[in-house]
């Protein structure tokens, strides 16, 4: 990839100290005259629709797909987009949006449950996004606070009426949106239905506590399954003191290893860059970069590596980016437009602070489009720029 014409840095020692560098080229754009207001043309009124060069090429990527970044950078757009694209490549593909503020359905312009449902019945797209209220109230949370005597292995059943987790924790368990988004991700990797499954998470706060569940529920399940442990022993001890029948094995204990072992599985996908890519995405502007930056940098705590980032909202022309698509879209006047100006100077000096950041990964870039980014033809142009 070309390189980024504002970093005033030695390339090429820059990359000698710190490795292989990827960096994007971004270039000035001239108007659309009199263009269309809208990119999606309708035909019936007479204006050019867009023409998205389709590919057969089979998915070349990994089994799970992570979007994540700072609120409203555009995960889900980038979500969407890459499951649709999957999808029409053959590849069975849920995406599934674990973010409390849901758009998947608007950005599908479809209603969407909270249980997989198919999308379209021309190609195998399924969809879900996760009520995580409505996924406690039900009790299909493993770790919700109403998990009553018999939760958590039985446990329950040596605190009285007090549930598990209001004894360990005085309520629900912390980050419970986290947990359930969680089970998902547990559930959905043992679904024979899906070859890929595609995440949009929540913002980067949520995503660092989702992450950090697995470690803090195996930390606890040890604690729960340890003192589960002893506690059937003193019973059996008492039960054997009295005549009554020894059990071989505590009640629950079985679930809660097959938990255990479960949740060490989807810590080892998140770790394994062959199976899973975990796909920051930002827009060029200092905040956004910032926070990417530290995003990135907890994940390497957490041993999970950042394969690709994605640059949303860039001014420059599509044709830049992708030659698979034809129509025509309006691009910033950066000769006679000052407010484009300052935005591009904006974007320029975000970009440089960034190179950092893309050190190590692939780089995706989408243009700033005029028009809001939903259906399927606008998510398959935002697909093509993601290949």
């Amino acid at each position: 990839m070309s390189g980024l014409e504002v970093d005033p840095v030695d390339e090429e020692a820059e990359a000698e100290a710190t490795g292989e560098t990827n960096t994007i080229e971004v270039t000035p754009t001239d108007s659309v005259d009199d263009g269309p207001a809208d990119p999606v043309q309708d035909a019936d009124e007479d204006r050019q629709t867009i023409d998205v060069e389709p590919t057969d090429d089979p998915v070349d990527g990994p089994s799970y797909v992570l979007y994540g970044g700072k609120g409203g950078v555009g995960k889900t757009t980038m979500a969407a987009a890459t499951a649709l694209d999957s999808a029409r490549r053959g590849t069975r593909t849920l995406v599934v949006s674990t973010d409390p503020a849901h758009s998947l359905s608007d950005t599908f312009e479809t209603d969407i449950g909270p249980k997989p449902e198919p999308l379209d019945d021309e190609i195998p797209l399924y969809a879900a996004e996760i009520d995580p209220d409505a996924a406690l109230e039900e009790g299909q949370a493993a770790f919700a606070a109403e998990g009553g005597p018999d939760a958590l292995g039985g446990l329950g059943q040596f605190m009285g009426e007090e549930s598990p987790m209001e004894m360990l924790f005085g309520g629900a368990m912390p980050g419970s949106d986290e947990a359930v988004a969680m089970q998902t991700l547990l559930e959905y990797l043992d679904d024979d239905r899906f070859d890929r499954v595609v995440v949009d998470t929540a913002p980067t706060g949520h995503t660092l506590r989702l992450l950090q569940l697995p470690e803090i529920m195996d930390t606890m399940m040890g604690r729960i399954i340890s003192f589960r442990q002893r506690v059937g022993s003193m019973v059996d001890g008492l039960k054997g003191m009295f005549g009554g029948p020894m059990d071989e094995e505590p009640d629950g204990m079985e679930d809660l290893e097959v938990l255990r072992a479960r949740i060490e599985r989807l810590r080892a996908v998140l770790r394994d860059p062959e199976r899973t890519d975990f796909r920051i995405v930002m827009v060029p502007e200092e905040m956004s970069v910032l926070e990417s930056k530290r995003l990135r940098s907890q994940l390497e705590e957490f041993e999970i590596p950042v394969g690709t980032v994605v640059v949303n909202r860039v001014m420059e022309p599509l044709a830049e980016v992708t030659d698979d698509v034809e129509g025509e879209f309006l691009q910033p006047d950066l000769e006679s437009c000052a407010f484009c100006q300052r935005r591009w100077d904006v974007q320029q000096n975000a970009l440089m602070e960034a190179q950092e950041l893309f050190r190590g990964t692939d780089v995706r870039r989408v243009p700033l489009f005029a028009d809001e980014v939903k259906g399927e033809a606008m998510l398959e142009v935002v697909a093509a720029c993601l290949r």
